[in-house]
């Protein structure tokens, strides 16, 4: 593990306070890689939260350009950077935030041909995608490279967000979660179409860095196989544990 500098001491200093994170947990994040899929509503977020908090390295895969109906969500740009690509606008931002974090920008679409080896050295993946075949792509991308899985969707005013590490016993994989009943060239939540509130953006994205970070640091509990699903009308939080599918096309024997 590096040892810190001041100016990361200073920097980090209200992460390196608390006890479960502490010295060698931030030490843990600034050596760590993070592979976000989508530099959406969820990814936003995602990606300043873990640049802010010293992940070493993220790596951004998006294949869209950044357009005006975006800056209710998508707080991370603005209208300066209408039609860039996402990841080199984001790589802009981020670059502001945290110099000392290596962004690596990847304008392309996960697909069936995506080479396993893109998931080499990643300690923890987050998929904001926003339709089912991205989705189960990623997950047998992480299965095979046994990368825990932080999976992050919104709609309207809702959210949910689950962790998947599938290759161990008992525990799901997003397959397992979602099944085979859908279509899978369906969007998740096509929300030009059902609308999705902006602040649900930053929750669910929020959600999703900090797990990201307990994936890396290993603090409070483990929360692999759970799902949370927040109710923004209410508002209130549920938390369900996810069966592991002992048929699952993925994950099975």
């Amino acid at each position: 593990m590096p040892s810190l500098t001041d100016s990361q001491l200073d920097r980090y200093a209200r992460h390196i306070v608390l006890k479960d994170i502490g010295g060698a947990g931030q030490a843990k994040l600034l050596s760590a890689h993070v592979l976000l899929v989508g530099a959406g509503g969820i990814g936003c977020p995602a990606m300043q939260y873990l640049a802010a908090a010293g992940v070493g390295r993220l790596t951004v895969i998006d294949d869209d350009t950044v357009s005006l109906s975006n800056l209710q969500r998508q707080i991370l740009f603005g209208e300066d950077m209408i039609g860039a690509p996402k990841v080199e606008a984001a790589a802009k931002a981020i670059a502001r935030l945290n110099p000392d974090v290596a962004f690596v920008s990847l304008e392309q679409r996960i697909a069936a041909d995506t080479p396993a080896g893109l998931l080499d050295g990643v300690d923890a993946v987050i998929d904001g995608s926003d339709n089912f075949t991205t989705r189960l792509i990623v997950n047998d991308l992480c299965l095979a490279a046994r990368v825990p899985l932080v999976s992050a969707a919104i709609g309207q005013f809702m959210g949910q967000i689950g962790s998947f590490t599938g290759w161990e016993e008992g525990a799901p994989c997003y397959r397992c979660f979602v099944g085979d009943a859908h279509d899978p060239d369906d969007d998740c939540d096509n929300c030009s179409e059902v609308g999705v509130l902006g602040a649900m953006c930053g929750m669910m994205g929020s959600f999703a860095a900090m797990e990201a970070i307990r994936v890396v640091t290993g603090f409070g509990e483990g929360q692999t196989g759970k799902l949370h699903i927040f109710d923004g009308l209410k508002p209130a939080m549920r938390t369900i544990t996810l069966p592991k599918d002992p048929e699952c096309k993925s994950c099975s024997p």
